[in-house]
């Protein structure tokens, strides 16, 4: 397989990892958590996104 590939599906599968912490360890704080974030506007939840996306392209950058 490419390395890209195996690269792409190693990341994948920690994030499977790490996001499936949060509900097996503490499924109350969760929904706790969901409740939260859905009364949030739209707005808010696009600048969430983005913030979380380019602090990823600068974690990224910082390990490669």
């Amino acid at each position: 397989m490419n390395v890209i590939w195996t690269d792409l599906l190693a990341a994948i599968a920690l994030l499977l990892i790490i996001e499936g912490m949060v509900p097996f360890l503490n499924p109350r704080s969760l929904r706790q958590m969901l409740e939260t974030v859905s009364q949030l506007d739209d707005r808010t939840l696009r600048m969430v996104g983005l913030i979380s996306m380019i602090l990823g392209v600068i974690l990224l950058t910082i390990v490669r």
